[in-house]
């Protein structure tokens, strides 16, 4: 089995982080292959760097040579889960909703610890479109950027472990969902703190996915994420020839 694990930003460090976890829970023989989106921004903590992120994982994916049997798409509150759908045969899943319905099986009410506060609200757009905040808690912000997780991962770590305190205590969660891709690995820590199960999206998402594949199962097409109707899209892919070694494109 091959499961492509796709970040939403162009961080290669962060996607390698997104893959060991992935590797850590993936059964023997699942193979898991994790992308790095073409174009995009370096985090996405936006709606705009959300929406751009949609389009660059489905050319990822798109352009990706050889056969797969499913997709995660590795990008908490993000766009573009439905697009993959309509696109592929296989199962998609994405992390945001994969961590909090993994969630409802451990306890009555969950939370999620995510980034800065202007993520929040896509957060909880994605879980109620999925049907997944009626056990909602909350969604706290640690107020760490993303690639802070990185820079300055001890504050990253303190800050997003008090926040899933502050959840457990005042908001009444038994369960805990880490709301980033870029925070996987800090499982541990959160529990130490808190004394919950915590959820990681990326972990979750592949036992999902590796269950899927082996029921047999996959996205419906006889509706909603039906296969895209052949027609003409014009100047696509674009032109990315003006686009420096660093991904930045140039003026």
């Amino acid at each position: 089995m091959r499961i492509l694990v796709v970040n939403v930003n162009t961080t290669v460090s962060m996607t390698e982080s997104i893959g060991a976890q992935a590797r850590s829970v993936a059964s023997p023989g699942t193979e898991i292959v994790a992308l790095t989106p073409p174009f995009g921004a370096e985090s996405v903590e936006g709606n705009y760097e959300s929406y751009l992120a949609a389009i660059a994982v489905m050319e990822a994916v798109r352009t990706y040579p050889h056969p797969f049997d499913a997709v995660i798409q590795a990008g908490y509150g993000e766009h573009g889960r439905e697009g993959l759908q309509e696109l592929l045969d296989v199962p998609v899943v994405d992390i945001t909703e994969a961590a909090a319905s993994t969630a409802q099986f451990l306890g009555h009410r969950y939370s999620v610890v995510t980034t800065l506060d202007r993520a929040v609200p896509l957060i909880e757009d994605r879980l109620k479109l999925a049907g997944l905040t009626d056990r909602c808690a909350s969604v706290r912000a640690s107020g760490m950027s993303v690639l802070e997780l990185e820079s300055d991962e001890e504050a990253a770590v303190e800050a997003i472990v008090e926040q899933a305190a502050q959840a457990v205590e005042h908001d009444k969660a038994e369960v805990i969902c880490l709301g980033c891709g870029g925070m996987a690995g800090l499982t541990e820590q959160v529990v130490k703190r808190t004394g919950v199960p915590v959820v990681d999206g990326v972990a979750a998402a592949v036992t999902i996915a590796e269950s899927l594949v082996r029921l047999g199962l996959s996205t419906s097409k006889v509706r909603t994420y039906a296969s895209p109707r052949p027609k003409k899209i014009s100047n696509w892919p674009p032109n990315l020839t003006g686009a420096g070694t660093d991904g930045e494109t140039q003026a």
